[in-house]
């Protein structure tokens, strides 16, 4: 117990501010789609689902190279091996991104502004030079640290996006010779968010200069090659993983015959409730933030299987809270999402239970890749994915054409699904982990289940306020059922287990 209990407070250290910054981060999209239409906000949908796929390039899998190589080696000299390398890999891949900034632009289907590339480029650079140090951080277990820089860089996003979106145009059409207003650029508009953006990040390694300070450009080549062989398997995970992500914003306009403004105005509806599925990832990176350094520092301890097991039993509960929380008061969040634009977005809220329970796929294999990551076959880790992005894109291009973006949606619930299951099969044959099977697909059953009573019931009644009290109905049915079942495991927990009877 104590082990759960240890990763449940680091999951509470670094989680707090994650789900502060990613709740802030998530209202800097929204502003978006209260002030624009669907077709406007397609250029930033499109820029940053360019942006993951070019950080996986930019940090080549050294964050978690980190956490497996500090274990065994001298931690100065692991971090100026690592660091030393992301430094020169990064200028050279900026430099080549700010050379061919028209061919790229164009390459993504927005060649009138080549100069989102060159910010995108600047974003990417600073926050790769991040990495490192933030790792350094939560391996040494300083998350208070962690947690100021994370959220002070995304208040100041918010702020940022808030008064160059928000306020100055407002400022600039009462007076446009407003001396507060020299360095605002009209034409520049909705493009500002992804300055702002640079803004914030500069402002983040600015505050990791004490830990940049410890760093001397030297590189330890055996060790560099050690760690290039673990981690260059990581590369195509994190690619493929952003394939799964990424690639139905990316390839949505190419694979439909429409109306330019038709094209743009689906994928401005189907990047918004996307927004609105991927909250379930919060929690996943959240738990993801004290897991991953969790499972490679337990790994040695006798009981370390069982462990796993029980840390998954809990993932897969409260994932399951949260998915049933978000299909069932979605007639609310529309409206939270995207204020008095809600109508124009509503239409795609259909592919909301569905892209959620992709995320919660997508959670649990994260949680099942405990085992080629510890037994370092993480080649086969990458297989796994190169193989579900092939999914990916082969659904894609088949059944956006048909479906739409319902097409993409069930792409991605397919997609994790298959990993999820693969991993799973292959993760017993070389890792066995007790995991209680059964139960946990028995849960993901009934809150479906659940769901599809709620939907009967808004069918014939509705009532906003009705439907929102009948899901909060059904989450507390959800929630007496888990508490029966699990109630000898929530006694074994600290703190909520003395109330527990």
């Amino acid at each position: 117990m104590s082990s759960i209990k240890k990763l449940a407070g680091q999951t509470l250290w670094y989680g707090v501010p994650t789900i502060a910054s990613r709740f802030l981060g998530y209202a800097l999209s929204l502003i978006l789609f209260w002030l624009y239409e669907p077709a406007s906000t397609a250029s930033i949908t499109q820029v940053y689902a360019v942006i993951p796929f070019l950080n996986i390039l930019f940090t080549y899998g050294l964050e978690t190279s980190y956490f497996r190589f500090v274990q065994d080696h001298d931690k100065s000299i692991i971090f100026n091996t690592l660091m030393s390398s992301i430094l020169v890999s990064t200028i050279l891949f900026t430099a080549f991104l700010l050379l061919n900034t028209n061919t790229l632009a164009a390459a993504i289907d927005f060649p009138d502004h080549p100069e989102y590339i060159q910010w995108i480029a600047w974003i990417l650079f600073f926050d790769t030079l991040s990495v490192i140090p933030f790792a350094k951080l939560r391996q040494e277990g300083r998350p208070r640290y962690y947690a100021f820089i994370k959220v002070f860089s995304i208040v100041v996003n918010v702020a940022l996006v808030v008064f160059f979106i928000g306020i100055c145009p407002k400022l600039y059409k009462e007076d446009p010779s407003n001396p507060w207003l020299f360095f605002y650029d009209s034409t520049i508009d909705i493009g500002y968010y992804i300055i702002a953006n640079i803004i914030a990040s500069i402002l983040t390694l600015v505050l990791l200069t004490k830990e940049l300070l410890s760093f001397r450009f030297s590189i330890n080549w055996k060790l560099w090659k050690q760690v290039m062989q673990y981690s260059y398997p990581l590369i195509i995970v994190g690619l493929g993983g952003m394939i799964n992500e990424m690639l139905s914003r990316l390839v949505y306009t190419r694979v439909l015959d429409l109306p330019r403004e038709e094209e743009l105005r689906q994928l401005g509806i189907f990047g918004a409730n996307y927004k609105l599925a991927v909250l379930i990832t919060i929690f996943i990176q959240v738990f993801r933030m004290g897991a991953e350094p969790f499972f490679f520092n337990q790994s040695k301890e006798e009981n370390a299987p069982r462990t796993y097991a029980r840390v998954m039993k809990f993932f897969v509960i409260v994932c399951s809270f949260i998915w049933l929380g978000i299909v069932v008061n979605l007639p609310l969040i529309k409206y939270i999402g995207a204020g008095k634009n809600a109508v124009l977005y509503e239409e795609g809220l259909s592919i909301v239970p569905i892209l959620a329970m992709g995320s919660v796929f997508l959670g649990i294999y994260y949680n099942l890749s405990v085992w080629y990551k510890l037994t370092n076959k993480t080649l086969t880790g990458a297989w796994i994915t190169l193989i579900g992005a092939v999914i990916t894109i082969v659904l894609n291009i088949w059944w956006i054409p048909l479906f739409g973006y319902n097409g993409s949606a069930w792409a991605n619930f397919v997609c994790y699904a298959f990993m999820m299951i693969i991993s799973y099969k292959l993760g017993q044959k070389h890792y066995p982990i007790p995991y209680v099977t059964k139960k946990l697909i028995a849960y993901l059953v009934i809150v479906t289940l659940l769901f599809l009573i709620y939907k009967v019931f808004v069918y014939f009644i509705s009532s906003l306020w009705l439907s929102t009290t009948f899901g909060t109905l059904l989450i507390a049915v959800y929630a007496w059922f888990i508490l029966l079942v699990e109630k000898k495991e929530f006694q074994r927990l600290p703190i909520i287990g003395k109330y527990i009877r």
